[in-house]
């Protein structure tokens, strides 16, 4: 255990220590599990591989310029805007406290600044997109590595089957890799579809910045349970100070409506509930990847912590780590679905 342990750290350690290079190859991976159901779905209509990775990497350069110019724009006027946008939160924080000691509720407006600052939300918020934006400035080293990762998945069956009886049972892995890519395609649909409506709703209000805190609300929807609130506590907080508690409170209806349709609806009808992960696994980590790889560790811990979770789940003798991570699962459910 002490060996196991030490080799742990270590490996933690590097990867630490190399995310500057591990972060673009794993949103290249990320993109390529998602676009591998359109892949295997383009070869089926009997497209070759070449031309199909050709359609799916001008699918990608697309959607990329056309996100680029539309929120660009917008995180570099949020980020230029954002000390301002924190010091009249501050204000009317302490506007707030000063209206409890009005009533009568002594406070030490101060003090509770230090212990619960809002405003230091919304720079976390500010961070965490630059930090996304970096990131994405690997975009031709990304789209470069989603090429060659998509080429390799083709060439892959090939090479299996040239190894003749000396192959590896591929069984487990494709039903690996099967679970993966379904997962995230559907993840991505119930994703785009959430973040679309809020970018929406927060234009018919009159919320700075709406198709920026709809791709928040996109990428923040890969994070079960938490991840919605993470991504409301910005846009909710900017709606208070730009439009007051009215407007907020619409806002947040908005939020409400989306993760209970999208959540509690749609998400269960399409992917069950046996690919989830329990409310503390999501929050550790989150906390673990973010700290291993900075803000774009933080939109990729639960997807690389349920890539865990699946391949401990394809082997019988790891199944029980699988069933530590996820959900609760109740013994009746268990006896029933034996039955």
């Amino acid at each position: 255990m002490l060996i196991a342990a030490a080799a742990f750290v270590v490996v933690i350690a590097g990867m630490q220590a190399a995310a500057s290079l591990l972060v673009p190859f794993l949103l290249a991976a990320f993109v390529a599990i998602i676009c591998l159901p359109l892949l295997n779905f383009l070869i089926k209509k009997q497209f070759s591989a070449g031309l199909s990775v050709l359609i799916i990497t001008l699918a990608i350069v697309l959607i990329g310029v056309v996100v680029g110019a539309f929120v660009g724009s917008s995180l570099a006027d949020f980020s230029h805007n954002l000390p301002g946008y924190q010091e009249r939160l501050k204000l009317l924080t302490a506007n707030s406290f000063n209206w409890l000691a009005a009533m009568g509720i002594a406070t030490s407006s101060q003090a509770m600044l230090e212990v619960l600052d809002p405003s230091a939300a919304m720079g976390m918020a500010g961070q965490l997109l630059s930090g996304l934006g970096n990131a994405l400035a690997n975009t031709f080293l990304i789209v470069l590595t989603v090429i060659f990762l998509l080429v390799e998945a083709t060439a892959l069956p090939h090479k299996w089957a040239a190894m003749g009886k000396d192959a590896p049972s591929v069984s487990s892995f494709e039903a690996f890799v099967a679970s993966v890519s379904s997962y995230f395609a559907i993840k991505t649909w119930i994703s785009l579809a959430t973040g679309l409506f809020i970018a929406i709703w927060l234009a018919l209000i009159g919320v700075d910045y709406p198709l920026l805190w709809g791709l928040v609300a996109f990428l923040f929807n890969f994070v079960p349970n938490i991840g919605s609130i993470i991504a409301a506590v910005p846009a909710l907080l900017l709606a208070l100070v730009q439009l007051g508690g009215g407007d907020a409170l619409v806002a947040s209806l908005g939020y409400v409506i989306a993760n209970v349709v999208m959540g509690n609806v749609i998400e269960p009808k399409y992917m069950g509930k046996g690919v989830g992960l329990s409310t503390l696994v999501v929050f550790i980590s989150l906390v673990f990847w973010g700290w291993v790889l900075g803000p774009v560790g933080m939109l990729l811990s639960v997807p690389l912590t349920m890539i865990i979770k699946l391949a401990l789940e394809s082997k019988q003798e790891t199944q029980w780590l699988a069933i530590l991570l996820g959900p609760d699962i109740k013994v009746s459910n268990t006896k029933t679905a034996k039955n």
